[in-house]
C-alpha cells in the first residue's frame, strides 16, 4: 500500500513536467499529503458523482457534490453542490432516479467552467469516496478530455474500509451489504435521501468517521492505515 502511495507522488512529479499552464497544472503543482500525516492532520474531501450513467466515454456527470473533513470533523460550511450542464437528455429512469430533468441540466455548469472549481477544491487533499471506481473514471476520462492528461488523487474508499472490516471479523459479505445505505444502517447512521451527490457525499463521510472510530479507537491512526490508492 505504502509502495503504491510512493509510486503515485512519483507519477504526479512526471504528469507535472511535462504539462503545460492550467488548471489540471495547478493541481499537480501541490504535493500529495505525506502517508505519515496523522488522520487528524489530513485534509479530506468527501465526493460523489451523480451521472447519466456508469461508462464515462458514453454518459456524462449529471452533478457533484462534497463537502471537506478537517480534523476529523465534517466541516458544513463547506459543502458544495452544483449541476453539471449537459445538452444531452435524461433518460426517463434517471430522471425519476436523480429527480434532475433535462430543463435543469441545461441551466446547469459547464464542465469546463466546473473542473477548474472542482479541481481548486481538491488539491493538496485525499479524496473519500465510497466505491471511487466510478468518480476516478469519470476524473480522469474528463482531465483527458480537457487538459489531455490523466487524473490522479490518494484516495479513501469507504466500501474497500468496510470490506477489510467484513474480512477481519471472517464475516460473510451478502450481495447490497457493502452499499452505502446498508452500511449507514449497519452503522445506526439516520437516513437520506439517495441518488443525490451532495447528501451521498455528506453520507459517505460520516460513514467514514463511523468507521474510524472502530479502526482507531484512539485517535491514533495515520493515512497510510485506510489509503485504497
Amino acid at each position: 500500500m505504502w509502495s503504491a502511495f510512493f509510486s503515485k507522488n512519483r507519477q504526479r512529479h512526471r504528469i507535472l513536467a511535462r504539462m503545460t499552464p492550467g488548471p489540471l497544472r495547478d493541481y499537480f503543482a501541490v504535493p500529495f499529503p505525506e502517508k505519515n500525516t496523522a488522520l487528524c492532520d489530513t485534509p479530506i474531501v468527501a465526493l460523489d458523482f451523480e451521472t447519466s450513467g456508469l461508462d464515462p466515454h458514453q454518459h456524462h456527470l449529471v452533478s457533484v457534490g462534497l463537502v471537506a473533513i478537517n480534523s476529523l470533523a465534517i466541516e458544513l460550511g463547506s459543502a458544495w453542490h452544483q449541476i453539471v450542464f449537459s445538452k444531452h437528455g435524461m433518460t426517463e429512469q434517471s430522471a425519476v432516479l436523480h429527480q434532475i430533468t433535462d430543463d435543469t441540466l441545461r441551466h446547469g455548469m459547464d464542465i469546463q467552467q466546473l473542473m477548474p472549481l472542482l479541481l481548486q477544491q481538491l488539491t493538496g487533499k485525499v479524496l473519500l469516496v465510497h466505491h471511487a471506481a466510478l468518480e476516478l473514471q469519470f476524473l480522469n476520462n474528463i482531465c483527458q478530455r480537457l487538459y489531455q492528461q490523466p487524473f490522479l488523487i490518494p484516495y479513501i474508499d469507504t466500501e474497500i474500509l468496510a470490506r477489510r472490516r467484513h474480512a477481519r471479523r471472517d464475516q460473510p459479505t451478502r450481495a447490497g451489504d457493502l452499499r452505502l445505505f446498508a452500511l449507514r444502517e449497519q452503522y445506526h447512521l439516520p437516513v437520506s435521501a439517495a441518488h443525490n451527490a451532495l447528501n451521498d457525499a455528506l453520507g459517505t463521510a460520516e460513514l467514514f468517521l463511523a468507521l474510524i472510530a472502530e479502526i482507531a479507537p484512539r485517535g491514533d491512526a495515520r493515512l497510510a492505515d485506510v489509503l485504497c490508492g
